[in-house]
């Protein structure tokens, strides 16, 4: 999520068998702005989705290879995505602060 408040997937893909196995992207496109698939070099781009961004990376960094097209959310997919966002934060701060008292709430 960036400061606007646009939300980015980026699904990162190691081969094509895994791009062809795994099918669950097809449903991220319901809560995000823009659908990435990230890869390595090795990959051709030809082999994704003309409708998605696709980044190259490398042990190095990455670059964006081409930008994704924008299908704006719903304003209800927003906010429940970014409550869920928020959520998912501040559980994952609790634990760090507070180890032994996260167990105790989720037993």
């Amino acid at each position: 999520m960036n400061a606007r408040g646009d939300i980015w997937i980026v699904e990162i893909k190691s081969s094509v068998a895994d791009l062809r196995a795994d099918q669950k992207w097809e449903d991220y496109r319901m809560h995000c702005d823009r659908l990435f698939f990230a890869f390595t070099q090795d990959l051709p781009c030809e082999i994704f989705p003309s409708d998605t961004g696709l980044i190259v990376a490398d042990g190095y960094g990455a670059h964006m290879h081409c930008e994704a097209p924008e299908h704006r959310l719903p304003a209800a997919t927003r906010k429940s995505m970014i409550v869920s966002f928020g959520m998912h934060a501040a559980h994952r701060m609790n634990r760090l602060i507070d180890p032994q008292g996260h167990a105790e709430i989720m037993e």
